[in-house]
């Protein structure tokens, strides 16, 4: 599936991140005397409960009703088609750049365009992604990312419309439904979706999401013709229990 990426959401996390370090050097020496009058500073078993504090937030019950696809990685060695050239940014923080890349399989760009991001195997850039985000174009990276700049996790990562899923929210899948053709889903691939702890951390590029639909990373594709392999595949009328964050 296609993602939201981009440098306004990056940029985003960078302002947080910032201000986040600003608070942590503004505690002072607050420590030392609590009170200010000498008196000692309460320990953490006398402190007063902090009132502020964000409750823990109990999971829904399992809701029926979802489409759980899933996305992952291209790796270049599994695909083989004709070269072409790919311009864009060499540098994370860029759009719509007009730098050469290089060249690759046909078919790895496409599933690049596809999933967000693919493994370079050969060439210069070996070791490095050639992401893909629609605001963006493609990009060199280190690594393959969220909409929010972080690396994704391989059966953690998920993405949802901001509407549906929020950023943080827990997802477990409790009944994996049914493939669209009515038929029940591989009971290996179940299991391995089924274990999962599934964070919300991605988006849709817009009108690839919808209600009631999550996308699950599944990592780095594991040979050719991995779209027609078990685990790349969508789970209908799935159950899920979703802890907000």
């Amino acid at each position: 599936m296609r993602h939201l990426g981009g440098v306004a959401a990056r940029g985003a996390a960078a302002i947080l991140l910032g201000a986040w370090a600003l608070l942590g050097c503004s505690g002072g020496d607050a420590h030392d005397d609590a009170a200010g009058d000498g008196t000692p500073a309460a320990t953490p078993d006398e402190a007063a409960p902090d009132e502020g504090a964000p409750e823990e937030t109990a999971p829904d019950e399992g809701e029926s009703g979802w489409t759980v696809t899933v996305y992952y990685t291209a790796v270049e060695s599994h695909h083989d088609g004709e070269p072409v050239a790919v311009t864009g940014c060499p540098v994370l923080d860029c759009t719509h750049g007009d730098s050469e890349l290089g060249s690759y399989p046909e078919d790895f760009v496409t599933a690049v365009q596809q999933e967000g991001t693919g493994r370079i195997v050969h060439g210069p850039h070996a070791g490095e992604y050639l992401n893909w985000s629609w605001d963006v174009g493609y990009w060199l990276d280190s690594a393959p990312r969220d909409s929010y700049g972080a690396p994704l996790e391989p059966f953690v990562s998920a993405a949802a419309d901001a509407g549906v899923l929020a950023r943080g929210d827990h997802v477990r899948i409790e009944d994996c439904g049914t493939t669209e053709e009515g038929e029940p889903i591989e009971p290996e691939v179940c299991e391995t979706l089924s274990a999962a702890s599934w964070v919300v951390t991605d988006e849709f590029t817009p009108g690839f999401g919808g209600d009631h639909h999550m996308d699950a990373y599944i990592g780095e594709e594991t040979g050719p013709g991995f779209t027609d392999s078990p685990l790349y595949t969508t789970l209908n009328d799935a159950t899920l229990t979703v802890t907000h964050a």
